[in-house]
Formats: C-alpha cells, sequence, structure tokens
C-alpha cells in the first residue's frame, strides 16, 4: 500500500512530509528513513516529519534525521509541517504544536509561517575550545537541540564541514553532541549564518534552531538588537523576535507523490 508525501523546504532546508494521524508509518524503522531522506537512493531530504495525533495540542509533530534518529525539534521543518498542517485540516491557522522539545505555537502569515517558541536552555557563553593549538572562543545554548555559535570575521571563508564537524563531536559537548553555527554581524540588526546540522552531519543551507540560537546569543552579546534579520548561506532571510521569541519565515512546497 503506497503513502502519500509532501516534499517541502524552509529556506532551502528541505523535508519530507507525511500525515501519519493514523499512526501507520513504522517510526522504528531507522533503515527505511535513512533509505527515503538518502539523495540518491530515495526521494532525499535534511529530515522526515510526521504529522501525529496529540492530546494537548492541535498535532505532534516526529522530527527524524537523515541518519535515522530522532531529535526534539526542528525550526525550520515545524514551519513547514505547520502549513501542511493546516492545508490538509489538521490545524488551524493559528496552532499549537505538541514536540518532543515542548508544545509550540504556529502562525499562517499571508508570506511563510511565524513559530513562537520557548526561551533558550543551558546557556553557556564565553566558551573555548581548543584545536590545533589554538583557542577557539564559542557559545552555546539549547534552543529546542543544541547549538554552539562561533562569531567570525569571514563567514565565506569558514570550513564548516571540517571546523563544524570538529566542535560537533567535541567532548565539551558530549554525549549528545551539537549543531554548530557561525555567524558574522552584518549591521546592528542583521547577522549572517552556516551551520553544520548534528544529524545530517553536513552543511545545510538552513537550520531554524541554529537561527534562533544564533540571535539569542548575538542579542545576549550586546552584538544586535531585535527583531534580528538572519541572512542564510542560501540568501533567504528569516526574523527573529525576542518578547515574545519569535522565528518567521518561508515554507514552501517543493512536490507531492507516494512512497511504497
Amino acid at each position: 500500500m503506497s503513502t502519500p508525501f509532501w516534499k517541502m523546504h524552509g529556506a532551502g532546508n528541505d523535508f519530507i512530509l507525511a500525515d501519519d494521524r493514523a499512526l501507520a508509518f513504522p517510526v522504528q524503522d531507522s533503515a527505511r528513513i535513512v533509505r527515503l531522506c538518502d539523495r540518491r537512493r530515495g526521494i532525499g531530504s535534511d529530515g522526515l516529519l510526521l504529522i501525529q495525533p496529540s492530546a494537548t495540542a492541535d498535532f505532534r509533530m516526529r522530527f527524524f534525521n537523515p541518519d535515522g534518529s530522532e531529535a526534539d525539534l526542528c525550526g525550520n521543518g515545524a514551519r513547514c509541517i505547520a502549513r501542511l498542517a493546516h492545508e490538509i485540516g489538521a490545524a488551524p491557522a493559528d496552532m499549537r504544536i505538541e514536540t518532543a522539545a515542548g508544545t509550540v505555537r504556529a502562525e499562517i502569515l499571508p508570506a511563510g509561517v511565524r513559530l513562537h517558541l520557548p526561551p533558550p536552555k543551558d546557556e553557556r557563553l564565553n566558551l573555548s575550545i581548543e584545536r590545533n593549538r589554538a583557542s577557539l572562543p564559542l557559545h552555546f545554548v539549547n534552543s529546542g537541540v543544541p547549538h554552539a555559535v562561533c562569531l567570525v570575521d569571514d563567514l565565506a571563508a569558514v570550513d564548516v564541514a571540517g571546523l563544524g564537524a570538529f566542535i560537533r563531536r567535541h567532548a565539551l559537548f558530549a554525549p549528545a553532541g551539537t549543531n554548530a553555527d557561525f555567524i558574522q554581524i552584518a549591521d546592528p540588526d542583521a547577522l549572517r549564518i552556516r551551520t553544520y546540522e548534528r544529524g545530517v552531519e553536513a552543511e545545510t543551507l538552513a537550520c531554524g534552531t541554529g537561527i534562533v540560537a544564533a540571535a539569542w546569543i548575538a542579542i545576549k552579546l550586546g552584538l544586535v538588537r531585535a527583531p534580528v534579520r538572519v541572512t542564510t548561506v542560501g540568501g533567504d532571510v528569516l526574523e527573529v523576535g525576542l518578547s515574545p521569541l519569535t522565528l518567521a519565515g518561508p515554507a514552501e512546497h517543493s512536490f507531492r507523490g507516494e512512497f511504497a
């Protein structure tokens, strides 16, 4: 029996989405999730999202990384699943979404989706790790999932693959590991970002929780003021508000299909 799916992206961060309100998707089959997310042998994506029933919200969001592991939250994925849930009648235009990181609110906008998020936790500023006998300053916060944020002078010159992988598995962030975000201040209310994503194990075009973490850290350090416009490596601009904490940006359809 075939199952319909939707392919969507939020600022180039792309996902496979399925309506699993019948709880029929084999969530324990991580090998299948890996195959579906494989860009050469499957549909290809930065993750898989499921709409499931919830006793406390309009629906429950489940998010799986391309390596088959489950993550607590995905900001870009949450915007995409909010739009889809509204379109298929699973949620109103102003909705509540149950996630493993807590319940979040989402609003369907004329252009895009706005998420209302709980304040980040486990904030640790002014950390330092050693690499190649040099000290690398960074900051840490959990904006739904863990993020290490590094301020750089030349974002284009950063070895995101190499340095990102090093930070992602550093003992300071064991055992869960962390995502790694590199940011450059562009204006008093704007910054640019590149992200190495845990679970994807590569740089992605955008990371919603990384954008929130980067803006939060930059505000805390007095480098920018809210609302913060954040430009991704793919050229999209998202906005992070502070009171309340929000993330607004695109949620676009790519195509629809069926998998067996």
